[in-house]
């Protein structure tokens, strides 16, 4: 137990614990992506509960990357406002927040950007709309925005950002051979097709200076035929240790990847849990640098045995926090029975539906006679 709970630091942040909650949509920003009450309260239930970094929901870096409605975003100065809230507001619980940027890529809705998603080469079967390639004026262009978009993350006072190259969004589709069929200085090789990614490490961390945290979310593997593959993806983490990463959080699938996708249901025993694991220790034996790992975990003996076993150096989880956002406390307080999120997926629903994220059987006990 003391393993989890000892102070860290990551790149000068400090933490309490080794336990973070891993990036989840709300549902909860205003149509324009501002922050907004209800989003600050729900970040701070976790720092109160005792969450040893928070990582915020995907925000988006540029109008047509916007995956959902509803969605955070950080595409905008006028929006640094209602992010300095978020910051300041899990400050004063003494906790530690960092902000995730992303792009959704082929994934982005244009009915609610009004514009065409972009994707590196022509794709199909994915999506319904048609993407436009993009040319390399147009990656450079994103590449400034995630640069943008980190400068105004560590402006509204976050204490780091984390780049989301995970599940199938843009960054996370330079990586795969399936989405990236280009044959220029972007794609083809594994080193062309991580261009890209390593290109906006490398203007995100001259935008905010090298004493902020910089982390990144990607993937293991893609589980699609033909997708990233996980000893591709080792490379790719041993490419980012050398531009400075402070920290990678590993994850896997896509939105596409059916069954095999990031948020798997039914985790009803231990053997269950931790399903990104073996990803986890494939990139241990090559890497130095701090690992985070989400998917399933549930169990404290699972979450310890991850860290004491030098599987995972921090322990992701993000539905279990929905239902339970004290759950890291009530483990602290040596309370450790399983967390109780039972892997239905129903909390998603009040999101879609434009009520904010919350646990929906939850809420049912809560009214139960």
């Amino acid at each position: 137990m003391p393993e989890l709970f000892e102070t860290t630091y990551i790149k000068g942040m400090k933490l309490s614990n080794r336990f973070i909650r891993s990036a989840t949509w709300e549902g909860m920003a205003t149509d324009e992506g501002a922050c907004t009450p209800q989003l600050i309260d729900f970040v701070v239930r976790l720092a109160k509960g005792g969450v040893g970094l928070i990582i915020t929901s995907h925000a988006y870096v540029r109008r047509e990357g916007q995956a959902g409605p509803w969605q955070l975003g950080v595409y905008d100065d006028s929006l640094v406002e209602g992010l300095q809230d978020m910051a300041r507001a899990v400050h004063e619980e003494g906790g530690r927040i960092v902000l995730q940027i992303a792009h959704a890529g082929i994934f982005a809705r244009p009915e609610l950007t009004g514009e065409q998603p972009v994707a590196f080469s022509k794709v199909e079967g994915f999506v319904k709309t048609t993407p436009k390639v993009m040319s390399k004026e147009n990656i450079r262009e994103i590449v400034d925005a995630f640069s943008k978009a980190a400068f105004r993350a560590k402006k509204a006072g976050f204490d780091g950002v984390q780049i989301h190259a995970a599940h199938g969004y843009l960054l996370s589709q330079s990586l795969s051979p399936l989405f990236n069929k280009r044959r220029d200085a972007y794609g083809g090789s594994l080193e062309k097709r991580a261009r890209m990614l390593r290109e906006v490490v490398e203007s995100v961390r001259g935008a905010v200076g090298e004493d902020f945290a910089v982390l990144i979310k990607m993937n293991t593997q893609d589980y699609l035929q033909g997708g990233l593959s996980l000893n591709a993806s080792v490379k790719v983490g041993a490419m980012l240790e050398e531009e400075g990463i402070d920290l990678i959080e590993l994850s896997g699938g896509t939105l596409v990847s059916g069954k095999l996708n990031p948020s798997r249901p039914d985790i009803k025993s231990q053997e269950r849990e931790a399903y990104f694991k073996e990803g986890a220790e494939a990139f241990k034996k090559v890497l130095q640098i701090p690992i985070a790992l989400v998917g399933g975990i549930r169990s404290f003996d699972v979450a310890e045995e991850l860290v004491v076993n030098n599987v995972a150096d921090y322990v992701s989880m993000s539905r279990p926090l929905i239902r339970e956002p004290d759950l890291v406390k009530r483990w602290a307080s040596g309370d450790l029975r399983r967390a109780r999120c039972i892997s239905d997926n129903r909390c998603f629903g009040p999101a879609r539906a434009g009520k904010g994220l919350y646990c929906v059987t939850e809420a049912k006990e809560k009214v139960a006679p």
